[in-house]
């Protein structure tokens, strides 16, 4: 077991019960799942960079990434419904905690200038998304191996039914929010 996942079975979980009043520990609100993408316009010019960012991704997560494909043609982007435009990956069970806690106690305080991440990235319905600027800040990727700096974006999937719940969830798992 993970230690993040321990931390939430032992502390988040009772601290959480006790503050919103819960009575059944399944009404807690978990993780479900965390979802990492990276978008691409330049794969439509170079192929190639597809290949360069299925193994950053892979490197980063453990997993092998999915090629995310056009679902719509659009003129003005120059794009054709079918054509690879991005990779994502779907983490869930020891693979999400082992990545949640990488990410917050050893990518995110790597960041330049890093005051934290925003409290007000929440969709409304528990979940929390958070982007990146470069894949550079984790550890496990080779400066001399990238071809070029790339963004990402995380999706923390929660079963919180507000941001309230999952603010609080995440901020007891140890995500570094900043102060406002």
């Amino acid at each position: 077991m993970q230690r993040l996942q321990a931390l939430y079975r032992e502390q988040v979980r009772p601290t959480l019960m006790r503050e919103f009043g819960y009575r059944n520990i399944m009404e807690v609100p978990r993780l479900q799942k965390i979802v990492i993408n990276i978008g691409m316009g330049e794969a439509l010019d170079n192929p190639k960079a597809l290949d360069f960012a299925v193994q950053d991704l892979a490197t980063i997560t453990g997993q092998r990434p999915v090629i995310t494909k056009a679902r719509k043609s659009v003129a003005s982007f120059k794009l054709r419904a079918g054509r690879a435009i991005g990779v994502k990956v779907t983490l869930r069970g020891e693979r999400m905690w082992a990545f949640l806690d990488r990410l917050c106690n050893v990518a995110l305080p790597r960041q330049r200038d890093f005051r934290g991440v925003s409290p007000s990235a929440f969709d409304g319905r528990g979940n929390y998304t958070l982007g990146l600027r470069e894949q550079l800040i984790f550890p496990e990727i080779n400066y001399d191996k990238i071809d070029k700096i790339r963004g990402m974006e995380i999706t923390i999937v929660t079963t919180a039914k507000t941001d309230e719940e999952a603010r609080r969830l995440l901020e007891l798992l140890g995500m570094p929010f900043r102060r406002q």
